[in-house]
């Protein structure tokens, strides 16, 4: 069995429509056993990636819009198949409709090339496969990781069949590491790649897109080139060093072609997708490593603007974060304190093992000052999303100074303090909610003692439900300043969005 799909269900293949990339054909006929059972890869960013030419003459030619069989006797030939794929015009530029998530994952049954492997296995073109790759979209394992409790008993089954010891240990290239380390995912970066039998994939048919890369004029939004670094004000909607499945549309791609670099600059640190403003990236590695040691030792000042939905007192605010590493992030809203509404030092309102483990949050509130609400010209040029607040005749500019950096740590804070970003889809909407139903919030100021922690696990699923999804382009954030070395380095963002002209 050539497949095991491990989660989500398949969807039919739906193919983006953009212009044509050129490909080499020598990629595709080389023969598939070629250096058995060893290769390199790296799960580093593929400084070869660049946006190639658009044609208009490497277009496949409709012949069949219907999947053929998997039958032996019917089995696709990928080295002439301009009768037997439908027409698509390939990954990039962008497409303009959206496609629902598809990840596959595979065991490979026969060794050979991983571009003819998955064009083979799941019925896809291979220079859809080879763009995926180009994306960064494709993994691999030496050893198939352990399926989900859905896992169905055939997958399971093949699961087992493939990590038995007995077959582990006649697999040379396992051996000598653990099955942990076996199975690790790595980028594949090469379709010439060969994979053994047994060999694990996970295929991501649908990568997230990112459409605004191909808007921006990037070499406006450069704000300094020096020696070892480059800073962007970067735009929102767009990645800074890429995601799981696309490494190809972001700010670290396409800043590296406005400036026309030979190599690839890297990400220094991290800022939300729907966040503009500054942006460190390395052009070197050992300037990767000085920045991300001045981050550490708390050397670099980062001031952000937040347009808000409500006013906020100046001072500091303590939040504790839940540690679980995955969107909405969860915070204690009875744990909080703004430092100048206190004469003394706040009591703590929860006991010392509610907090035990959580990540400590905190930010200070500079200044806030009130501004008109965006009009809806202007929210509509940058895809700010109308979340529903019942009030929008004002709105809070405030001036941050993030003394920790927690992941959406601004975002969480100010929602807890029922002052939700303007735009932010996911966390506005739970301050709604809260804001109706008080209480809701299992970790909030009306948090009750729960008779089970079955009945407190369900308390903070319905929480959870309360959530949107998250913002596809702009929120009212931006990273206004970033400092370090006592501000003998210091650069500031352009205009946030929302004080730009009416549209």
């Amino acid at each position: 069995m050539a497949s095991m799909l491990l989660a989500g269900g398949y969807r039919s293949f739906a193919a983006p429509a953009a212009r044509a990339l050129g490909i080499t054909r020598e990629v595709l006929n080389k023969h598939r056993n070629k250096h058995a059972a060893i290769w390199h890869c790296r799960s580093s960013y593929n400084s070869n990636t660049a946006l190639a030419a658009e044609t208009e003459t490497s277009r496949i030619v409709a012949g069949n819009t219907t999947v053929a069989s998997s039958s032996s006797s019917n089995r696709h030939s990928y080295r002439s198949q301009e009768s037997t794929f439908p027409k698509y015009d390939r990954l990039l530029p962008c497409p303009s409709q959206k496609t629902t998530p598809r990840i596959e994952h595979l065991v490979v049954s026969k060794g050979g090339l991983v571009l003819e492997y998955i064009c083979e296995a799941l019925d896809l073109p291979p220079l859809f496969v080879a763009d995926l790759i180009r994306f960064g979209a494709v993994y691999y394992a030496l050893v198939c990781p352990q399926p989900p409790p859905t896992a169905t008993e055939e997958e399971i089954r093949i699961f087992r069949r493939v990590t038995d010891p007995l077959v582990l240990r006649k697999r040379d290239s396992v051996k000598g590491k653990t099955l942990r380390e076996a199975q690790k995912t790595f980028r594949v970066t090469n379709g010439d790649q060969f994979v053994e039998e047994g060999t694990y994939l996970r295929v991501h048919v649908h990568p997230k897109r990112f459409p605004r890369c191909y808007e921006i004029d990037w070499r406006s939004r450069i704000i300094a080139v020096e020696e070892s670094y480059v800073v962007l004000d970067k735009p929102a909607g767009i990645s800074v060093g890429g995601t799981t499945d696309n490494i190809e549309e972001s700010c670290a791609t396409f800043a590296t072609r406005a400036l026309g670099l030979t190599t690839p600059l890297m990400t220094t640190h991290q800022i939300d997708n729907c966040t503009e403003g500054c942006v460190v990236l390395a052009k070197t590695k050992e300037f990767c490593s000085i920045f991300h040691g001045k981050i550490r030792d708390k050397k670099v000042r980062k001031l952000y603007l937040a347009l808000t939905a409500s006013p906020l007192p100046t001072g500091i605010i303590t939040h504790y974060m839940r540690p679980i590493r995955m969107a909405p992030r969860l915070i204690s809203e009875v744990l909080w304190a703004l430092n100048s509404i206190f004469t003394q030092s706040p009591v703590s309102l929860l006991s010392a093992d509610f907090i035990k483990g959580w990540h400590r949050c905190q930010l200070e509130v500079i200044d806030c000052r009130k501004v008109p609400w965006p009009t809806t010209n202007i929210q509509d040029k940058y895809c700010v999303e109308d979340c529903g607040w019942p009030s929008q005749d004002y709105a809070y500019e405030c001036t941050i100074n993030l003394l920790t950096g927690k992941t959406h740590q601004i975002r969480a804070q100010f929602a807890a303090c029922k002052a939700p970003l303007i735009g932010d889809s996911m966390y506005m909407a739970a301050a709604i909610a809260e804001m109706t139903n008080p209480g809701l919030n299992p970790f909030g100021k009306y948090n009750k003692d729960f008779s089970s922690e079955c009945e407190r696990e369900t308390a903070v699923i319905n929480w959870i439900a309360q959530y949107g999804k998250e913002p596809s382009v702009a929120i009212g954030l931006q990273a206004y300043q970033i400092s370090w070395d006592d501000g003998e380095h210091s650069y500031k963002a352009g205009s946030p969005w929302w004080r730009c002209a009416t549209a």
